[in-house]
């Protein structure tokens, strides 16, 4: 069957997504799949039970569109706890299914037609299309590489009477990069005295590494006044499948994304809801969060050292991107040499030019190791070769 009119998109340009692209020929090639950012381990036992009884309970109805109030009110306390800063739970805290659709939620609601939004590259590859699907426009700024730091004076030549929206990430997917309290600092003195709100993707803000703190825009009152900030339950414990996640806004900006989002999905899984408030009890589940992935990045980097691959930096998040230019196959481009590594060697990987607008190719893959480390161990055997 086909539609035989004539159809214009919004998005004309678009395809399937790398991470689906990715992950369908790991399976195609029964090959390691190191692609898409997911765990390959179970969740925690309690966390199973709680949905269970939640579920018999007959939590199986619409929460509240904001979200259950007992989660709202224990995301307030935590978030009060890491950061020192008071969000109100009935004005300031809105729970949504997935951290994608926080974001798309967050963009449309405060993005015009016409309006600029700068974005930091390499990017999560649902910024700019949510951009797009608003009749804005994405203006890019390209991170220095190999250590993928923001030039601030860069960005600032960049910005303009039309710039709505200034979004960041930290920790950095794909690269890993963290924000110091530094560039804080510089941020909040590009923006001052403008109109700008900073959207602020901190998905990975319990996996950080190196004794290193979590600079969350939460802890600068003057960013945090004209900011979002994106958060994921599914990171945090394990459950990207369970898709929840949530928003922090002042109250002025939180009833404008709410009156958009209420037409999206309107509510989130109750159920699930009920289970991370009850487990959000447990602290240690996310206070220990940093030190079980760094032990699983250090062995993946241990047993990546002394091959052709270059290990790039790596601060946070539950990534490891890294160059292939001095390897035998250093004359594929990164596509191609995803493809290959997929198809000859059993292991599947993203190429990092999928997270910028111009494709920039510098011969880097990014591996999660999100995984066990029988399944790290294989994979590294498999790297090894190369």
């Amino acid at each position: 069957m086909k539609f035989e009119g004539q159809i214009n998109g919004k998005l004309p340009q678009a395809g399937t997504s790398v991470f689906s692209t990715m992950s369908a020929m790991a399976v195609e090639e029964n090959a390691i799949n190191l692609a898409q950012g997911f765990p390959d381990f179970q969740c925690h036992e309690d966390f199973i039970r709680l949905v269970h009884e939640a579920m018999q309970k007959g939590m199986n109805q619409y929460a509240p569109m904001a979200g259950l109030m007992s989660l709202r009110e224990k995301i307030a306390a935590k978030t009060e706890e890491l950061y020192s800063a008071v969000y109100h739970p009935e004005s300031e805290i809105t729970v949504v299914p997935g951290a994608t659709l926080g974001l798309f939620a967050a963009i449309t609601a405060l993005v015009k037609e016409n309006d600029e939004v700068i974005v930091i590259e390499p990017a999560y590859d649902s910024y700019i299309p949510a951009i797009e699907l608003t009749g804005a426009k994405a203006i890019v700024c390209e991170m220095n590489f190999p250590d993928y730091k923001i030039n601030w004076d860069s960005l600032k030549k960049l910005m303009s009477i039309r710039t709505r929206m200034i979004i960041i990430n930290s920790p950095h997917n794909p690269s890993g990069a963290t924000l110091t309290a530094e560039d804080m600092r510089k941020l909040e003195k590009l923006v001052h005295n403008t109109d700008i709100i900073i959207l602020s993707d901190e998905v990975y803000e319990h996996i950080i590494f190196d004794g290193l703190e979590h600079q969350s825009i939460a802890r600068y009152p003057h960013l945090a006044s004209r900011a979002v900030i994106v958060s994921s339950f599914g990171k945090t414990y394990h459950t990207t499948g369970w898709k929840t996640g949530y928003l922090l806004a002042p109250e002025n900006i939180t009833t404008q994304i709410r009156k958009a989002y209420q037409f999206m999905a309107f509510a989130s899984n109750t159920p699930v809801q009920f289970a991370y408030a009850e487990l959000l009890n447990n602290k240690d589940l996310y206070l220990s969060l940093s030190g079980f992935y760094q032990d699983k990045r250090d062995f993946f980097r241990k047993g990546l050292r002394g091959t052709s691959f270059k290990l790039l930096p790596c601060n946070g998040s539950y990534f490891q991107s890294v160059s292939y230019e001095k390897t035998s196959e250093a004359e594929r481009k990164d596509f191609e040499m995803a493809e290959w590594l997929t198809r000859e060697k059993k292991v599947a990987a993203i190429p990092v030019s999928a997270f910028y607008k111009r494709k920039t190719d510098n011969k880097v893959l990014r591996f999660c190791f999100a995984k066990t480390e029988e399944t790290l161990d294989l994979a590294l055997k498999r790297l090894q070769k190369i």
